[in-house]
């Protein structure tokens, strides 16, 4: 019984600690005004922009994330921890950073921006700077969550394909996806979550205006200064919004 106790009371404390912002935010929210927040054009934009952009992001970690985590997965390189460690670095870069990062390398003197803008192509501060901010700190996740479900692929499913003259590709395809599907969803939905929520990388690379750039977690910090219960409503929308894509793992992703 002293033991459980002991352990109790700072267990309690932890999930004060993250609860009790969470219910912070439900009090003081003015329910009565919480759909006339919701409906302004500005809200609505910035909603649209945010779909548009976490959707293209999604879109750019499963093209390009899946089969780096399928490599990730079947190599035994010593260099491949390396390549791993490298990969998740954007999970504790600090997001402003990220966004400096980005624009020394796609800015306009920035080692790949440089060549861009001598052909009139501009990407800071534009939407495509939203969606390279947004996979910038998404694809590590969707990487990370694939290449744990194709490590737990059985090997001889591949020995069988390999004897019956299928190639690897092949065997990807027809067998090796589809028993990972659980896994790509599941590392789409934490993917398109991370860049929902994106602020850092955003507002240092992309900017902050309304109608190209500015997605609702930027739009929370101007309204913080304009209108604090708008800033509340809209936080109240993102926060349903991650519920609800943690209801859709509660049965992979959270056991």
């Amino acid at each position: 019984m002293g033991g459980r106790l002991v352990l109790g009371v700072p267990a309690l404390l932890a999930v004060l600690l993250l609860v009790l912002p969470l219910l912070a935010l439900l009090l003081r929210t003015d329910w009565s005004r919480l759909l006339a927040d919701l409906a302004t054009p500005t809200v609505w934009t910035a909603l649209r922009l945010s779909l548009t952009t976490t959707s293209c992001t999604a879109a750019l970690c499963l093209l390009l994330g899946t089969p780096l985590a399928w490599l990730l997965a079947r190599s035994d390189h010593p260099g491949t921890r390396w390549l791993r460690a490298l990969l998740t670095v954007p999970l504790v870069l600090p997001p402003v950073v990220g966004g400096v990062a980005l624009l020394l390398t796609w800015g306009r003197n920035g080692i790949l921006g440089g060549a861009l803008s001598a052909f009139g192509i501009q990407i800071p501060f534009t939407t495509v700077a939203v969606v390279l901010a947004e996979t910038f700190v998404s694809l590590p996740f969707y990487v990370l969550a694939v290449e744990g479900a194709m490590r737990g692929l059985d090997p001889r499913l591949e020995a069988v394909a390999r004897t019956l003259g299928a190639s690897e590709l092949r065997y990807l395809r027809t067998v090796g996806l589809p028993l990972v599907l659980p896994g790509i969803a599941s590392g789409l939905a934490l993917a398109w979550a991370r860049a929902l929520g994106e602020f850092g990388a955003t507002i240092t690379f992309a900017g902050n205006f309304p109608g190209r750039t500015q997605t609702l977690p930027l739009l929370v910090y101007v309204e913080l200064e304009r209108d604090p219960q708008v800033a509340t409503s809209i936080s109240i929308l993102l926060l349903a919004i991650s519920v609800v894509v943690l209801g859709a793992l509660r049965g992979r992703w959270l056991r």
